[in-house]
């Protein structure tokens, strides 16, 4: 696994799923905290170009419910046989689901809206499981043979989720655990391409789930894309400053440079309201957040 994980660490920079910042130039987030990276796991599908595409497909299907798995099937499938990059992603979760679980031991692979579809069709047509397509507002569908039913009862069957990345893990606790407990099944088991580390593993295990990734964001990763030159020294120590402490890093930045939430509450509409949630979040020490 070793090899594996080098190549999809090369993988998630060269495709720039993990974008760093340049030095003293951090991104905002959409929560008005500020931070050194961003992580578009789907970007693996092999560029960000593909990935746009995929998800413009996603966006124009993803109301024909009964259809959407086949035809985001047949795209995935294609592009699996053509783009090296994903099939590279692909086999190291195959090859990373079946050294970890016995494939005997789950019945169903699921996938949620939107960029879970990219990597769960694709895992469940290789290992022949059924797949369960979960949507945001709480549908599923069950596809198997080129065909697609509305999920009813799972009859206690198990299910192995498979999703691009996992943070807080917000939205397997809002809707896909429920759905597939609701059911009658059970999600035995959690596999992502990428663990934030931001405590979704932990709330995973809490309801019974068996939370697996193939690379956790830590300051490993980092120092090894510095040694490959994916990253430069600034922007390394950029990073390892915000992995021990996330809060004191923001905290930091603001008050070492004052002029960067000014410059941002006078840049475009999308910057400016994030820097304003940042203040009315008390996030920035030097403004006060009831003023």
């Amino acid at each position: 696994m070793n090899n594996v994980r080098e190549k999809l660490i090369k993988a998630l920079f060269d495709t720039r799923a993990i974008r760093v910042c340049p030095a003293n130039e951090p991104f905002w987030y959409t929560s008005g905290k500020i931070g050194p990276y961003y992580i578009n796991t789907h970007f693996l599908y092999g560029s960000e170009e593909k990935a746009d595409s995929l998800l413009q497909v996603i966006d124009g299907v993803k109301d024909k419910k009964e259809e959407c798995s086949g035809i985001l099937h047949e795209l995935v499938m294609k592009n699996y046989n053509e783009d090296d990059i994903y099939r590279t992603t692909i086999d190291a979760l195959l090859e990373a689901v079946r050294e970890t679980i016995p494939v005997s031991d789950f019945d169903y692979v699921s996938g949620g809206e939107r960029r879970d579809w990219f990597f769960s069709l694709a895992v469940a047509a290789l290992l022949g499981k059924p797949h369960i397509t979960i949507f945001k507002d709480l549908d599923a569908y069950i596809f198997r043979s080129g065909k697609s039913e509305k999920l009813d009862s799972l009859n206690g069957a198990k299910v192995l989720h498979i999703a691009d990345l996992i943070t807080s893990a917000s939205s397997y606790e809002r809707a896909w655990i429920p759905v597939i407990r609701n059911a009658g099944g059970d999600m035995k088991y959690s596999f992502v391409i990428v663990d934030r580390l931001q405590g979704g593993s932990e709330l995973l295990e809490k309801n019974g789930v068996q939370s697996n990734a193939l690379v956790g964001i830590d300051k490993d990763v980092f120092s090894e894309a510095c040694e490959k030159n994916y990253i430069d020294k600034d922007q390394l120590g950029m990073v390892m400053k915000y992995i021990e402490d996330p809060d004191l890093f923001m905290e930091n930045f603001f008050i070492s440079n004052p002029d960067f939430i000014k410059n941002a509450l006078n840049s475009d509409e999308k910057t400016a309201s994030r820097a304003r949630l940042c203040i009315e979040k008390g996030y920035c020490p030097m403004f006060n957040s009831r003023a």
